[in-house]
């Protein structure tokens, strides 16, 4: 069923973004016996049994379940999730697979998102793959090795004179006007469905970690964290929820405060006014959670650290590294804990000089 997160209205599965009242919506199931449930696939159909869709309807590409690579980061054993190395190239697939999965499950064939890039990568390679006509609104500014890549996918490239937000109401207005649907990664209950597998993986891979850190801007991937290992938790699986991070770019922040220095270079996060800006409060609260900033030139000197040590990842998925150093120098993680950092976007989708 889905569960209205404002007036806890219950609406049967079917694909929808909001509540009658205009809340958000999340997938709620009663699960029992995690190891006892999976799947003996090496994908993401390890985790079909708690994941709302039919078999039958599953995309032909599979998302992957990523390695993760130790890395003693000055005192603090830090874990970096290998999620740049899915099919199109960021963790989005994880959302896309499954929402897909619903479309195709109720016979929709053409759809509408707006995105940064990488989610309309993702919406692309796997529509192409699955007979889904994809419209995505993207700004001018979207890097140009991903429009490429979006073009060579056949996607219906639609761009927008405007920031990420300008792009959104594009998109929302386009989509109502053409009686298209609409099938926003910020909103869609389905789309936390695949992005919660993260935390499934790390758990069978590492058990439970003393931090998580994320890049946050919509907060699909935080709040995917917070679904997963609540649901480990709710299964008996765990004791106790890692103490989520949301990193957010400097300038764009939704919930740290507002810094009137703009971080350009984490585009995928500069969503400064995000649909499930409650729920990612309340992950915060539940989890004991920090929120932390990072600027530009944090996030450069994160990416360039990365590379070096062997990791090539786009400027977004640095700004966990960045956030990490800024942490430990205040003393809000101790020495010898155990820190996830999700690398979340391939740096092979750009064209500037790595």
């Amino acid at each position: 069923m889905l569960v209205c997160s404002h007036c806890g209205k219950v609406h049967p599965e079917t694909f929808r973004l909001t509540c009658d009242c205009g809340g958000a919506l999340f997938v709620e199931r009663a699960y029992v016996d995690f190891f006892g449930s999976l799947r003996p696939h090496i994908d993401m159909r390890r985790y079909l049994n708690f994941l709302p869709v039919g078999e039958g309807y599953l995309p032909p590409a599979t998302p992957a379940i990523t390695s993760v690579s130790p890395l003693r980061i000055g005192q603090v054993r830090g874990f970096f999730k290998l999620e740049y190395l899915q099919p199109s190239g960021s963790f989005k697939d994880r959302g896309t697979w499954v929402t897909v999965a619903k479309l195709r499950e109720e016979g929709i064939t053409e759809v509408v998102l707006d995105s940064s890039g990488n989610a309309a990568l993702s919406f692309a390679l796997y529509g192409l793959a699955s007979g889904i006509r994809v419209h995505t609104f993207v700004s001018y500014d979207t890097s140009p090795g991903k429009l490429a890549l979006l073009q060579k996918l056949g996607a219906v490239t639609h761009f927008v004179d405007g920031d990420r937000m300008a792009v959104h109401k594009k998109a929302k207005e386009f989509a109502e006007r053409e009686g298209i649907t609409y099938v926003s990664h910020w909103l869609n209950p389905y789309f936390i469905e695949g992005t919660k597998t993260v935390a499934f993986e790390v758990f069978e891979q590492l058990g439970v970690p003393d931090y998580v850190l994320a890049p946050t801007g919509s907060g699909t991937l935080f709040l995917g964290l917070w679904k997963g290992f609540s649901e480990l938790m709710g299964m008996g699986e765990v004791d106790e929820l890692p103490r989520l991070v949301a990193v957010q770019a400097s300038g764009f922040e939704s919930l740290c405060e507002r810094s009137p220095l703009k971080n350009n270079l984490a585009e995928g996060i500069a969503i400064p006014e995000p649909s499930r800006l409650d729920e990612m409060r309340t992950a915060l609260k539940e989890t004991n959670g920090l929120c932390v900033s990072v600027d530009e030139l944090e996030t450069a000197g994160a990416l360039n650290w990365l590379k070096r040590h062997g990791f090539l990842i786009e400027p977004t998925s640095a700004v966990v590294l960045g956030a990490l150093w800024k942490l430990v120098e205040m003393g809000e993680i101790e020495k010898n804990s155990r820190v996830l950092l999700p690398l979340t976007g391939s740096g092979l989708k750009l064209t500037q000089g790595i």
